[in-house]
């Protein structure tokens, strides 16, 4: 134990000096901790404060730590106990006795009892926990265990038990009395030591299973690789990659992507699978190699065919099919395609992004789309530094992935909501993207290596110009949507919306769909004039859908009614619900939606009138 106390440092120090080599050792009654004074409060200045039972010990060693502090080496020797105080102190000096073992029995059955129960319980915690074998051995070469009460003594000094349940054995003189208590805590060790031992095993088993499942994996691969079955995961990736290259025609890949991933597979090849390199390497390869270098899909180049689709998706719209007729011509005379960048321009709801994928089917090319409205990050268009954690390609070159094909049409929505941030202005960005005589080497942040955008068809959407940056908008050739008149409305409302909404509300052609049902075109027509004089028909295809969904409900009302009625009739009963079901029966134009029957579906118009103010204000 540790001595930091001056006055007792000093007085084990004079005994030392004296010669003098034992000392009487006795537990404090307020902790339960072996005594050590520690100064201060520690000090013991009456005897209340301890036990008055403890161990007459002789000193072994004693090691001076500095000035005030030594820490002593003792060896317990007999029990003794406090008689009477011979010195104030401090510290505290006092008279002892020593306390002898009482006579036993040798041929007690209880104390054989006692005596083997301890015996057989040390050798199940010898098993359980290889440390007290140590202990064992050591006691049992210096100490008679034959002797009860030493037996006893030593079960009880290999417990972690508390310094209070010792105490309690040190003080029992009663050799029967004593056995018990130190099988108690013998016991008690056993409990504890199986408890350890059951968490030993579930940590252990875990962990072993784990070591296993991989020695028997890398065995595995091992035996693959030597029967020529399998070869290393490395060798495969580039085997992989490899065959990804034989399969572009010749001469489809760039010189200098060529050189690239051959330097990369060299990389690859010398780099450790459990590198981070590793991974950067092997994400920039599946990139390079799984790109469409020289694959297009076939143009139409047909005519009619062209217009037939454009006709079939969009009423109207003449500009805008027109020039892509126009393109179509050019390129079947030149037999190349360029890409081209437009721009459609015109108010929300007229058709600019729904176009864009009609015109993708009359070319036959893929259709790839995104909204840079309100972005502000230039890496979404032109990628991440390689260096950076999770970095990956910009969108153009995603598209490119995704659509397999390098000649795709590419809808670049709500250009005119371009954000601008502290991480770059995307604008600029797009400049050399959407730049003709630039984009054949356009260069991603990620890639880094020259990709061809020259035969990307690319499309531009926008509600007004004021907001796009003057150089972006002088790369692109304007076509402008102007809004839809009423008869445009109704001819759409009639090839498009409505079918759309019968489709959507489950009304269309069936045996529970009324035979009446319909939309006139004078209800359409007050549709578009007292609820919905927007440019674009989003909003009257809204109220469409709305008119439909609530003549939907009423279907069903009425199929439940008729269901309710025929049931009663079989009862022989004339209920409310027959009766409902014979009114309805009679109406047979009550799905036949009129103007005067808008209100109940749609509510009450919004507009009333097309009269303006044309009173003057001013002085006569």
């Amino acid at each position: 134990m540790t001595i930091t106390n001056p006055e007792v440092t000093k007085a084990l120090m004079s005994l030392k000096e004296s010669g003098q080599k034992y000392v009487g050792v006795f537990l404090k009654k307020s902790s339960g901790d072996p005594l050590k004074a520690g100064g201060g409060e520690d000090l013991v200045k009456n005897l209340s404060e301890i036990h008055h039972v403890g161990s007459f010990a002789r000193i072994d060693n004693m090691l001076p730590f500095d000035a005030n502090s030594v820490q002593v080496l003792m060896v317990s020797q007999r029990r003794i106990a406090i008689d009477d105080i011979r010195d104030e102190g401090p510290p505290l000096r006092v008279n002892i006795s020593n306390l002898d073992n009482p006579p036993y029995d040798p041929k007690s059955k209880l104390i054989r009892a006692y005596s083997n129960e301890i015996v057989a319980t040390l050798r199940e915690i010898v098993k359980m926990n290889p440390l007290f074998k140590d202990h064992m051995q050591y006691f049992s070469q210096r100490i008679d265990i034959h002797n009860p009460y030493k037996l006893a003594d030593f079960a009880a000094s290999v417990t972690s038990a508390d310094g209070e349940e010792l105490q309690q054995v040190m003080e029992e003189m009663s050799c029967e009395a004593r056995l018990k208590k130190a099988l108690e805590l013998i016991t008690k060790e056993l409990e504890l030591s199986k408890v350890q031992q059951t968490i030993k095993e579930q940590v252990e088993e875990k962990v072993s299973k784990n070591q296993r499942n991989y020695l028997l994996m890398e065995q595995l691969k091992a035996i693959k690789k030597e029967l020529g079955m399998e070869k290393d995961d490395k060798d495969a990736m580039i085997t992989k990659y490899r065959e990804r290259l034989a399969q572009f025609a010749p001469g489809s890949i760039p010189a200098s992507v060529n050189e690239v991933v051959e330097d990369e597979l060299n990389k690859m090849s010398m780099l450790e699978k459990n590198s981070s390199e590793f991974n950067v390497t092997r994400n920039y390869l599946d990139w390079l190699t799984q790109l469409p270098w020289g694959k297009a899909t076939e143009e139409n180049f047909d005519l009619a065919k062209a217009k037939q689709i454009l006709d079939e998706d969009h009423y109207g719209l003449k500009d805008i099919k027109e020039r892509i007729l126009e393109f179509i011509a050019v390129s079947k005379l030149k037999g190349d395609v360029q890409g081209k960048i437009i721009c459609f321009v015109g108010p929300p709801g007229v058709g600019k992004t729904s176009i864009g994928k009609s015109i993708a089917r009359s070319l036959n090319r893929e259709f790839y789309r995104f909204s840079v409205g309100g972005l502000s990050d230039v890496a979404e268009i032109k990628g991440h530094r390689r260096t950076y954690v999770g970095a990956m390609p910009g969108k153009i070159i995603q598209c490119l992935k995704s659509t397999q094909s390098s000649n795709p049409l590419i809808l670049i929505d709500e250009i005119d909501k371009l954000g601008r941030g502290y991480q770059g202005d995307p604008a600029s960005a797009l400049l050399e993207l959407l730049d003709p005589s630039q984009n054949s080497g356009f260069v991603d942040h990620y890639m880094d290596v020259p990709v061809d955008l020259s035969r990307v068809l690319f499309i531009c959407t926008a509600n007004v110009t004021d907001t796009i940056p003057g150089p972006l908008l002088d790369r692109m050739e304007v076509l402008r949507l102007s809004g839809y008149d009423s008869p445009e409305k109704l001819a759409i409302a009639k090839e498009y919306l409505v079918p759309k909404a019968l489709e959507k509300t489950g009304l269309q052609k069936s045996e529970t769909t009324p035979e009446s049902l319909g939309l006139t075109d004078e209800a359409i027509l007050t549709l578009v004039k007292q609820y919905c004089r927007e440019s674009g028909v989003r909003n009257l295809e809204k109220h469409v859908e709305k008119v439909f969904r609530k003549v939907a409900l009423e279907v069903v009302e009425d199929i439940e009614s008729a269901k309710a009625a025929a049931e009663a009739q079989e009862a022989g009963e004339s209920t409310d619900a027959s009766k409902k079901s014979e009114d309805v029966s009679e109406d047979k134009d009550r799905f036949v939606i009129t103007p005067e029957k808008l209100s109940k579906y749609v509510g009450k118009p919004v507009f009333t009138s097309y009269a303006t103010c044309v009173t003057t204000f001013g002085l006569d």
